[in-house]
């Protein structure tokens, strides 16, 4: 048993229960504060103020819009499954606030006299816990689009489900890279690994990096956001959700976004322990008392900015191009890079083996790639089936563009003006050509009987 475990052993109901409470009122409190400062930055990046009225600099507008969804009429398709339909929402809440949980948010502290850590749960496999609680939210979404009985949001549950079991894949691959590095699936006692070895952002950039393009996908965010695209699903999973309920499917996307933020936080950039140059002052006095939540603080609020860059900064993806990331592009290199880091660990561990000697057979393998990539033929370029384009790489109209004439129609009526109804402006000026024609080639004809309609016509 760790010593963050034995604390938590031994703390006391109340304590536990304040906990609780403060656990599931952080990322509710976050997600307000996200709402506004998503929406602040994004129209600063686009030379416009963003929500500036309620409240100083607009910070109550997201109560004021929680407020409005509140008193907001609560509407039910007459096809939908009740009890599924009410329960997707808290489906897809609920286990996004569980996986705090095991979050280590600090170090040892002393609350009314009690010594205990600021974490609620220490498990020896945290890891798996805030996965699976990742993992199930997505049932929630998959509910959601079945039972509204409706097909745009069916559309967007199957991808929600496509989507999520596509980068959950990448995403345990590169945890798993640091379980193995780290030797534990505690949370604990990664960042106690980190404080020891530095940062694993670091020492595994190429896991870091697989993880920040995963959680994006995970959690159904910009430009990644195919089940909820209103550019052909209307609006997606919740298309058919209003009030509360559409309330509830909206914080529980924030939520995920502060539980996937938290873990690259923990996994990744030292969890509580506090950067380099100031770890180093007073002899670690920084990584003591409260300090540490003010660290963790400070990036979770990085990681959740990086959520607000890229939706700023990137277009959505067709969900060809979004799967073929996923499968053929993070799948592959997540493997690829844990069977290295796995085969480097084998051999620091070995007996005889010096770290001259796995830098030399790194760059002999490296050399070997590089040249590889040189002999392997380029591909022929397909052919081009396009339009024609005219001058620039534009597809333009050629400039010798000539209008066909109209062609002649058959007439109605050779003489009358009397027209059928339904004849269009230009079906007349087809058959007034026609009659003239009808006329020069016909005026050495006989006049017409009066037996063929009395008044002249055919």
């Amino acid at each position: 048993m760790n010593p963050a475990a034995e604390l938590l052993v031994d703390d006391p109901i109340w304590l536990i229960l304040i906990k609780v409470v403060v656990i599931f009122a952080i990322p509710i409190v976050v997600t307000i504060l996200m709402i506004w400062a998503e929406r602040r930055i994004i129209g600063r990046m686009q030379q416009r103020p963003g929500p500036n009225r309620a409240g100083p600099f607009g910070i109550l507008q997201s109560l004021a819009d929680a407020l409005k969804l509140a008193f907001k009429e609560d509407i039910r398709p007459a096809m939908a499954d009740k009890w599924v339909y009410f329960l997707a929402p808290i489906l897809a809440a609920i286990p996004a606030l569980l996986a705090m949980a095991v979050i280590p948010l600090g170090g040892e502290v002393t609350i009314f006299g009690e010594r205990t850590v600021l974490q609620v749960a220490e498990v020896p496999a945290g890891v798996l816990v805030v996965l699976a609680c990742a993992s199930v939210g997505v049932y929630g979404i998959l509910l959601a689009g079945w039972a509204s009985g409706s097909p745009y949001p069916l559309f967007g549950a199957l991808r929600s489900a496509a989507q999520v079991i596509s980068y959950e894949i990448a995403m345990g691959l590169a945890i798993v890279s640091v379980v193995f590095y780290a030797g534990s699936l505690s949370t604990s006692q990664i960042v106690e690994a980190q404080m020891q070895q530095g940062w694993f952002a670091i020492l595994l950039f190429p896991s870091f990096l697989i993880y920040l393009v995963s959680m994006i996908g995970e959690t159904n965010r910009a430009p990644f956001d195919l089940p909820e695209a209103e550019s052909e699903l209307v609006g997606g999973f919740h298309t058919e959700y209003s009030s509360l309920k559409f309330a509830m499917f909206f914080l529980a996307e924030y939520v995920n976004m502060v539980t996937v933020s938290a873990l690259a936080t923990t996994m990744f950039l030292g969890g509580w322990a506090a950067p380099w140059p100031l770890s180093q002052i007073g002899d670690g006095v920084l990584n003591t008392g409260w300090w540490p939540l003010l660290w963790f603080a400070l990036k979770l609020a990085a990681c959740l900015f990086l959520f607000i860059w890229v939706r700023a900064a990137l277009p959505r993806f067709r969900y060809d191009q979004f799967m073929h990331l996923g499968w053929k592009v993070l799948v592959p290199f997540a493997l690829g890079w844990f069977v290295l880091v796995a085969a480097i660990r084998v051999l620091r561990n070995s007996e005889g083996v010096s770290p001259m000697h796995i830098m030399i057979v790194l760059g002999v393998l490296l050399v070997i790639v590089v040249a590889g990539s040189f002999l392997i033929p380029d591909r022929a370029a397909p052919q081009d089936e396009g339009p024609p384009v005219s001058g620039s790489g534009y597809p333009l109209p050629p400039l010798d563009l000539k209008v066909p004439d109209v062609p002649v129609r058959r007439s109605v009526s050779a003489t009358s003006g009397d027209e059928p109804a339904g004849v269009s402006g230009g079906t007349r000026r087809g058959a007034t050509r026609s009659v003239g024609k009808a006329d020069d080639s016909a005026s050495s004809a006989p006049a017409s009987s009066p037996k063929e309609g009395g008044d002249g016509t055919v």
